[in-house]
């Protein structure tokens, strides 16, 4: 599919700001443009922005409902009463089950986690789990990523004598559950500094908050971090404010003290004597740590990231690892079917939604395949099979536009839906799916927008060769860690031509490796292409390209040098940027 490139365009005030912080800061000023692009608009801003400081985290105790999540907790333990950390089978939900549980295991025993299975509870608060609280005695439930729209099964653990506490931070209903507590920053009557906290974010909030209360110093909570690290690059949450200084310090403490849990997957992902980032953590710790919960069980992917025993962190690190590795093979078979199914039905093509389903297909990768067909197709993506008695799914979507709002407009079909603006799952009866499809596309093709309908690459600045010296990249490398409203800056290059040294790679020669120059330089750039062989034909006959990339760093046999990882190609004379 064709990539329209859009280079960013500063304003006028934006100009002067980045030509004053360039001078300020002694940088090149395409790096005083990245940061003014970021909201980086002072010195002080710069400063904050190169060295997050854990004492920039906002009072915990400015979350609504926060006081009374700490005095009911405190309450708990001075009663000795049962309390079940309770969360969602995803990377969120288990690393802030994880979290809770070991930083409150320090201080209290009688206290146990509970994880619903996908296939027979569904995603959030069930009632399977609540009977479970209620029959061995549970008090206190405390609900982590879910809950936030469990009005009646909340109401049903009261009626059992079950309290809860929730810690979600998923968009809510205009009805609040009847909790004892509810933390989540997206309430409209939370004021919180900070929108965008992970749900083991706002788990590793209400556990700073019982520290302060109860006089625990903060290097309790630090070795915690590198879950939430794991939960923020994994949950696509924003990598800015709050959340940037628990993923910086969470990735030093996964870089040089991970847990012992954390530790064995970094030992299967081959990750251990390598520096990790958020990518890392987004396509190999994170789809291991998900294997658990969509193939098996996700308690135990608890049972590791909770572990002090190597041994068995090993082994079902191992087992974890083998999981995934089934999980690749079974999302790339119902991914192959429902290309099949799309590709035999014309209608498809019409409609500016997709929606599959198919009733034996494994709900545990849905949400993988909803991703995969946007990828392919770039259209708004619901992926459904039957489990449990109901249809169920997940639905993925394409950049701007609000996936969520799609599915609330269907809201009066469904059983269940809940989640964020570019991924939701949902649940409905069989004989809605039908009119849910209808629906589904009337409020796509209304509100989706001609830009929404062509993946775009969004390109920070304009460079030549010779901008990237050392010190370039060195500066560079301080604007992670990477990811949502903090991407990896893509540069473009204009008018590169073959140094007589690129090549095709690849079994079918389908990848591209280059050695370009540019006019500004005679240092020639290596890059890597994936999937872009068929320019080697315009490279070698001399034909000027224009490229789009990011600037990695590569390591072979112990040496590393800055690479270009091309995004896209174009002939210069086809660039309309």
């Amino acid at each position: 599919m064709t990539h329209k490139w859009i280079l960013n365009q500063l304003t006028d005030e934006q100009i002067i700001t980045t030509n004053k912080l360039a001078k300020e800061l002694s940088i090149n000023p395409i790096l005083a443009e990245l940061l003014v692009q970021r909201g980086v608009n002072t010195y002080d801003d710069a400063r904050r922005f190169f060295r997050p400081d854990l004492n920039d985290l906002h009072d915990p105790f400015l979350m609504t409902d926060m006081r009374k999540a700490v005095d009911r907790l405190t309450v708990a333990m001075q009663r000795n009463e049962k309390i079940l950390v309770y969360g969602d089978y995803d990377v969120d939900g288990t690393t802030a089950v994880a979290l809770v549980y070991k930083f409150l295991k320090q201080f209290y025993t009688n206290i146990d986690f509970y994880i619903p299975d996908r296939y027979t509870e569904g995603y959030g608060i069930s009632i399977q789990g609540i009977d479970y609280a209620a029959a061995n005695n549970f008090r206190l439930v405390i609900a982590l990523d879910c809950g936030i729209k469990a009005v009646g099964k909340v109401a049903y653990a009261t009626s059992r004598n079950v309290d809860f506490i929730i810690c979600d931070h998923h968009t809510t209903d205009d009805v609040i559950p009847p909790a004892v507590a509810v933390l989540d920053p997206k309430r409209s009557d939370c004021h919180y500094p900070y929108s965008e906290l992970s749900g083991c974010g706002v788990g590793f909030k209400f556990m700073q908050a019982f520290a302060l209360t109860n006089g625990i110093q903060f290097k309790h909570l630090l070795p915690m971090l590198d879950l939430v690290a794991l939960s923020i690059a994994s949950d696509i949450v924003p990598i800015t404010g709050e959340n940037r200084v628990l993923a910086y310090y969470g990735l030093k403490q996964i870089n040089h003290n991970p847990s012992i849990g954390v530790k064995g997957i970094l030992d299967v992902c081959g990750l251990s004597n390598k520096e990790v980032t958020i990518s890392d953590i987004v396509f190999k710790i994170g789809p291991r740590i998900n294997a658990s919960g969509r193939m098996k069980v996700a308690s135990e992917a608890v049972q590791l990231l909770i572990s002090h025993d190597p041994t068995f962190a090993k082994e079902k690190s191992g087992a974890i690892d083998e999981y995934n590795n089934d999980r690749k093979h079974l999302d790339k078979t119902i991914t192959d079917d429902a290309l099949s199914i799309i590709q035999a039905d014309q209608q498809f093509c019409k409609r500016k939604s997709l929606v599959v389903y198919k009733p034996d297909w494994h709900k545990g990768v849905l949400g993988i395949v909803a991703s995969r067909l946007t990828e392919e197709y770039y259209k708004p993506t619901v992926v459904l099979t039957r489990s449990n008695g109901l249809v169920s799914g997940s639905a993925r979507s394409v950049a701007g536009f609000d996936i969520y709002a799609a599915i609330d407009y269907c809201r009066d079909l469904l059983e269940t839906f809940g989640g964020h603006t570019y991924a939701a799952g949902l649940s409905l009866q069989e004989k809605h799916v039908p009119e849910f499809i209808e629906r589904f596309e009337d409020f796509v093709s209304k509100n989706i927008l001609p830009e929404q309908q062509q993946p775009q690459i969004h390109i920070d600045a304009l460079v030549e060769f010779k901008d990237i010296t050392p010190r370039f990249c060195r500066i560079l490398k301080q604007f992670g860690p990477f990811g949502p409203s903090n991407m990896k800056p893509v540069f473009m290059t204009r008018r590169v031509i073959d140094n007589g040294k690129s090549h095709t790679v690849g079994k079918e020669h389908e990848h591209l490796k280059l050695t370009v120059t540019d006019a500004s330089t005679r240092t020639a750039q290596n890059g890597i292409a994936f999937q872009m062989g068929k320019y080697a034909k315009e490279l070698k006959a001399g034909i000027p390209l224009d490229i789009c990339y990011t600037i990695e760093e590569n390591t072979f046999n112990g040496n590393t040098n800055l690479q270009l990882m091309i995004k896209d190609i174009k002939p210069s004379c086809e660039n309309a940027v």
